[in-house]
Parts: structure tokens; sequence; C-alpha cells
């Protein structure tokens, strides 16, 4: 008897290693997905908001590589991600947005798609914002400020609209050409630093846009020399500048007889799509303004 049961006891034990289901290891985990080259650094990691020259905002959420969700306009536009020549491009429910940096400025534009729903036909918008990650060198003269207002990389914390004020800081002129630097003072108790361009819109004395006047970022132009973005940190009630540029002569050979009457200029910066005013009158002629980086100094280096 005693025999019989340790041959069953074995058999059992045989059976049971022979038949029985391995044990369940972990799952695998699956790669996150790496955003499309020339997307936003914080492409998984929630929204971006860009600034556009028409005082409005766009929100970007990218919750993974292939695709983009837009906010504009009281709407979100579900898009995927398509193949293009430079930067990122998405497209879906009637509109395309493309992004693209350089210079440590991410620039976007957002456009209606024709009837193919592939090709854009019209520009909405064109926006931009300082490139994530990014940190130019701070300009001679300007010290980083340090402590409880820092950022991550050093730099005070980005100005907001609520901090800010516009002034009109003088100007130049000469043959047919006009600049004006426009002051942002710092109205806070704590620094706070700008970096990259301004995004100006141009309004009339009815406070309607002059969607015909095309704000143009530009280094430098045909009275001042180049210089590239860089942050600028301003104490409080410190101040950082641009400049505006324009011509007064129309251009004929586009058929422009008389220049439009701007009568205000709004200004948003980045990170801040709340739009800053001044009351400035001028006729800027050839259908764009053009529109320094930030700088340190009110006269810049010629």
């Amino acid at each position: 008897m005693r025999r019989r049961l340790v041959v069953l006891l074995s058999a059992s034990a045989l059976l049971s290693a022979c038949g029985a289901p391995e044990p369940e290891g972990p799952a695998p985990v699956e790669p996150s997905a790496a955003p499309p080259p020339g997307a936003p650094v914080a492409a998984s990691t929630g929204s971006v908001t860009y600034a556009c020259e028409s005082g409005q905002a766009v929100t970007a959420t990218y919750p993974n590589a292939d695709s983009a969700q837009i906010a504009y306009g009281g709407r979100t536009y579900a898009t995927r991600s398509v193949q293009s020549a430079s930067g990122a491009r998405y497209v879906g429910d009637g509109v395309e947005w493309w992004t693209a940096s350089r210079n440590g400025q991410e620039g976007a534009t957002l456009s209606r798609l024709g009837p193919d729903g592939q090709t854009a036909v019209a520009v909405l918008e064109r926006c931009t914002r300082p490139t994530a990650g990014s940190a130019p060198q701070t300009p001679p003269g300007q010290t980083p400020v340090v402590g409880t207002a820092s950022g991550a990389n050093g730099t005070a914390e980005p100005c907001r609209a609520a901090q800010l004020r516009l002034s009109d800081d003088g100007g130049d002129a000469g043959m047919g050409h006009r600049v004006r630097i426009i002051g942002v003072q710092n109205t806070g108790a704590q620094p706070c630093s700008l970096l990259g361009y301004p995004t100006v819109t141009l309004q009339d004395a009815q406070g309607r846009a002059l969607s015909q006047v095309r704000a143009q970022q530009n280094p430098g132009g045909y009275l001042r020399a180049g210089q590239s973005p860089a942050v600028v940190t301003l104490a409080a009630q410190g101040k950082a500048f641009f400049d505006l540029a324009w011509t007064v002569m129309p251009n004929e050979g586009e058929g422009e007889t008389t220049c439009p009457t701007a009568a205000r200029v709004r200004v948003a910066v980045p990170n801040d799509a709340a739009p800053l005013s001044l009351d400035k009158s001028f006729t800027p002629c050839g259908r764009k303004v053009e529109v320094s980086p930030f700088r340190a100094e009110a006269e810049p280096d010629r």
C-alpha cells in the first residue's frame, strides 16, 4: 500500500510539472514615443501656448508623437502628423498646423486647408513662442537674476503682461525709413525675463486690426544693426527694448498708392498672449512693419 501511494504521488507531481502553465511575468513595457522632429520639447507633457500676430493665442496639445490638438477661436481641431520638408506639420479637421524652430524662437502657422484636405489655401494665424529649453547668452552688462524668482535655467521667470507697461522711447529716420524704440517696463516688485521677439499687431482709430499690415521679425534693418535673440532680465522697474521699423514710401510696384494709418500698437510678449497697448499714430507702407528681438539697451550697437 505504501509503495502504491508513492507511485501515485510521483505520477501526480510529474503531470503537474508538465501540464501546468508557466507563471506569468510582468507585461512588457511599451517604449514611449519620441516627439516628431521640430515638435516642441513639451510635446508629451502638456499644452503649449503660442502668441499670434492678431493678438489671439493658439494652444497646442501633443498627446503623442503622431497627433496634435489645436485650440483656437473657441474650437479644438484634431490633427495628425504628416510628412514635411522641415519642422513638424499636422493636418486634420480642415486646418494645417506647421511649426519650426530657429534662433531660439519657435514659429507656427495655422492655415485653412483646401477641398483636398491636404493643401493649405489661407493663413489664419502666424504665431511664435520661445523654444523650450533654449538658453541663449545673456547680453553684455546684464546679469541673470538668481534666487526665489529664478527659473530652471538660472534666469528670472518669464515676464507676464500684467506686470509690464509700454512706452515710446525715441527713434530714428532716414531715406523714407522710420524706427521707433518701444520700451517694455517691468512695473512689478520681482525681476522677470524676456526672450525672443514680441508679437506685434496694429489697430486703427476705431480699434480695428490693420490686417493688411504684417509684422515681420527681423534681427536688424535699414537703420539698425542685427542682433540675435538673447535673454534680457528686467529688474523691478527696469526696462527692455525692441525696434518697430517701417517705410513711409508707398510700394507702387504692388499697386500701393496710399498707406494705412495706425493709431495703436498692440504687443504680446512670449509666454503670455494677453496684449499690451501703446497709442501711436503713424503710416506704415509696404504692407509690413519690422520687429526686432528684445534687448537690454535702448540704443543698440551700430
